[in-house]
């Protein structure tokens, strides 16, 4: 499970007030978020798969098939910022591709025996989002979130074994304790 993530937070565009020129999100930082928060996890899990077929054609063993043991479960840790999050235009990308990759990897990985599912963490407290600042988690963050706190990380691994271990559940889980953005 690859869980390696970074944000470089900025406006997709940006006019200064001095100017009234427009600024672009960086192409450099859109690709660095790119690199590790999508291509990074896709090409684990890949890899991953391609080392279970590799050793089912060793075995002789072609199609899986529900009778066997399920060989792996790849999780992707996605983002309530895949359904857009103002000032999240690369992170929320690439969050919302990881979503379309397991997708994929879903229908074509379970003919080695692998499944593919997607965890949407909400705002958990990790030193990423402790990065944000205390008055903007305050103002911004928990207001927005039911449970009036950030999530445990515990509360993020339980949902990801629960994942894991209920071969039933499938697709995309949201871990998010109730979070909505709060309108603009």
């Amino acid at each position: 499970m690859p869980s390696a993530g970074v944000t470089r937070d900025a406006l997709s565009v940006k006019v200064s007030k001095e100017t009234g020129r427009a600024t672009v999100y960086p192409i450099e930082q859109f690709r660095q978020v790119v690199e590790i928060n999508l291509l990074a996890p896709i090409y684990w899990a890949m890899d991953m798969v391609a080392r279970i077929a590799e050793d089912r054609a060793r075995r002789g063993l072609n199609r899986w098939r529900p009778e066997e043991r399920v060989q792996g479960t790849i999780v992707f840790i996605g983002s309530v910022s895949s359904q857009g999050n103002k000032g999240q235009i690369a992170y929320a990308s690439t969050k919302a591709g990881l979503e379309g990759a397991a997708a994929t990897l879903a229908k074509e990985a379970i003919y080695h025996g692998v499944r593919c599912g997607v965890i949407h963490p909400g705002y958990t407290d990790t030193p990423m989002v402790q990065a944000l600042g205390k008055d903007f988690i305050e103002t911004n963050i928990l207001p927005a979130t039911q449970l009036g706190r950030l999530i445990r990380p515990q509360e993020i691994a339980d949902a990801i074994c629960f994942l894991i271990s209920n071969s039933a559940v499938s697709g995309e889980l949201w871990a998010d304790a109730g979070w909505h953005p709060l309108p603009a």
